[in-house]
């Protein structure tokens, strides 16, 4: 790689990380509005629907055995139940209470006020999310 295209590329880098850190810095500081911890509102914001442990691990990025852990702890305060999986005998179901979908719809009008990216129009944001797709994807296919 030539000297310009690294440091090019460590720019690109440097920009993509302080954005993933300013999105942390948002969801931790609107979660503790709602006696969530950010772990519990990444849960919240990725259940869009009855899904397995397995599925919600995959969506907030960390292993079963963390979603887990996370999981309980929304259980325990009657946002998350587990029910028994349709079609699998082996695996349950996890779906949002009535007050899960309530907190849910809460967090997620919290998350859009002033996020970091509200910044860009509805255009920019679906260009940056081909990019950034494109640039996973690319990534997966060396790795894979």
């Amino acid at each position: 790689m030539t000297e310009p295209r690294a440091i090019a590329e460590r720019e690109l880098c440097g920009l993509v990380n302080g954005l993933a850190q300013q999105i942390a810095v948002h969801v931790r500081e609107r979660a503790v509005t709602l006696g969530l911890t950010a772990a519990q509102a990444a849960a919240l914001r990725e259940l869009t629907g009855p899904m397995t442990m397995r599925e919600l691990a995959e969506r907030m990025s960390c292993e079963p055995s963390n979603a887990t852990f996370v999981v309980d702890k929304l259980e325990k305060q009657g946002l998350i139940e587990r029910r028994a999986h349709p079609t699998d005998r082996r695996a349950r179901h996890l779906v949002l209470t009535e007050d899960g979908t309530a907190l849910r719809e809460r967090l997620l009008d919290l998350l859009t006020r002033d996020s970091p990216l509200a910044g860009l129009t509805p255009k920019d944001q679906r260009a940056l999310r081909g990019l950034l797709e494109r640039a996973i994807a690319a990534g997966a296919g060396r790795r894979g």
